[in-house]
């Protein structure tokens, strides 16, 4: 137990430690410590890109928990899961507020206009039904296999990424596309490891012997 309090530790101070470090870089920008072409540019990058990141986290907990029998993994799924949606509307929020003013009219009109905006405004719209449920409470509310076919979205969400990625990059490609294949090997692993035994896998958090979640 004290074992999985100090990993969960962890987990929150590497989860945050991106937000840290922006933070930190606008601080010094402000003062004049640090020289950023454009600010706005780094926030939306780093916020996205975690986001990213947490959601392929989110994806691997189910092949790591398999490769390793290591069945605590699933605690840190969920915290992975909020995380990724809580970058991802720091970075639509970055979208809203510095690039339009929250002006309703631009906003659309850029979603409208720029594919990499529209796929990438979907994948946030996706999910926010996956944080709201994310919950032992709604587990039991709708039932494990509705829960389990609604948190099936991530597998269109995290796709949605990479393509918002490849699309908004207008040069080098290299860095999105690595997330890309980075994606693939997951997707593939989650399909070809196998689960050890039905019984070694446990159930989703307080719904008994319910088909398991999958985000």
């Amino acid at each position: 137990m004290r074992q999985i309090t100090v990993l969960k530790i962890l987990a929150w101070l590497g989860a945050l430690a991106p937000l840290a470090l922006l933070l930190y870089q606008i601080y010094q920008f402000t003062l004049g410590l640090l020289i950023l072409n454009d600010p706005v540019e780094l926030i939306q990058h780093r916020t996205g890109l975690s986001a990213l990141i947490l959601l392929f986290i989110t994806l691997s907990v189910t092949p790591l928990r398999r490769l390793t029998g290591w069945n605590q993994l699933i605690k840190f799924r969920r915290l992975a899961g909020l995380f990724a949606f809580f970058y991802a509307t720091l970075h639509a929020f970055s979208y809203f507020v510095f690039d339009h003013s929250l002006e309703l009219s631009s906003i659309w009109a850029d979603v409208l206009e720029h594919p990499w905006v529209w796929v990438g405004f979907l994948a946030f719209l996706f999910l926010i039904p996956l944080a709201l449920t994310s919950t032992k409470g709604w587990i039991r509310r709708m039932g494990g296999k509705n829960w389990t076919r609604l948190h099936m979205l991530i597998y269109a969400i995290a796709p949605m990424g990479v393509l918002h990625f490849i699309w908004q990059v207008k040069a080098d490609l290299n860095e999105p596309l690595t997330y890309g294949a980075i994606l693939a090997v997951i997707l593939a692993a989650r399909v070809l490891i196998k689960p050890k035994s039905k019984s070694s896998m446990p159930p989703p958090p307080g719904h008994g012997p319910k088909p398991r979640p999958v985000s």
